[in-house]
């Protein structure tokens, strides 16, 4: 089994989401001693936003493009490659104002590639990330699950789906800023929920 973890927290220690992201993965190892990990930090090593300068490298044909344009790409290309290798994926997510941390987006936007990670076809939309099992492992400081204020299941659901991952296992550890007790009863419940899931 090959496990990749990708924190996508704004913090590279201490984050909420890879605790959690972190008790997947090593429930995991203890139940496949034979497994492999990669890890992926997206806070100490960030990866670009989808700007204009990469907009330009990913439409310029791959014979056309300057080395600075070439350099981008392959930034892409090596995470697409490390997805597509991966048998689990773990994702450390926390909730920013309602929504998915920069350092998520700027993953989603790398790996979402037409004719590489997607296809379109007569039939509608094909994701090619396929046979993948995906624990996303959500840290929030309020209670939002299964409410109209929850933005960011919806939207992970839609594009892992959307690029044929659809066997996702959601974790969450929810009330985090809502006192000690609480916080210390998000994580059991989140704890009890991998035990569980990783059985």
């Amino acid at each position: 089994m090959k496990i990749l973890q990708i924190n996508t927290s704004g913090r590279s220690a201490g984050a909420s989401s890879t605790r959690l992201a972190d008790t997947v993965t090593a429930r995991l190892m203890e139940r496949n001693p034979d497994a492999t990990l990669a890890l992926r930090d997206l806070a100490s090593h960030p990866h670009p936003v989808l700007d204009e300068a990469a907009l330009g490298a990913l439409f310029t044909p791959a014979e056309q493009r300057s080395p600075e344009q070439a350099a981008r790409v392959a930034l892409d290309e090596a995470l697409i490659a490390q997805v597509q290798a991966a048998d689990v994926i773990v994702l450390g997510v926390p909730m920013y104002n309602f929504g998915n941390s920069v350092q998520l987006k700027a993953f989603i936007d790398a790996i979402a590639k037409a004719g590489i990670t997607f296809r379109y076809t007569e039939a509608g939309p094909e994701g090619l990330i396929k046979g993948k099992k995906v624990y996303v492992a959500l840290a929030r400081g309020g209670k939002y699950r299964d409410t109209p204020t929850d933005s960011q299941v919806p939207y992970l659901k839609t594009v892992l789906g959307f690029l044929g991952m659809t066997d996702v296992e959601f974790i969450y550890a929810e009330g985090l800023a809502m006192g000690a007790e609480s916080a210390e009863k998000a994580f059991a419940d989140a704890d009890a929920t991998i035990n569980a899931l990783i059985a």
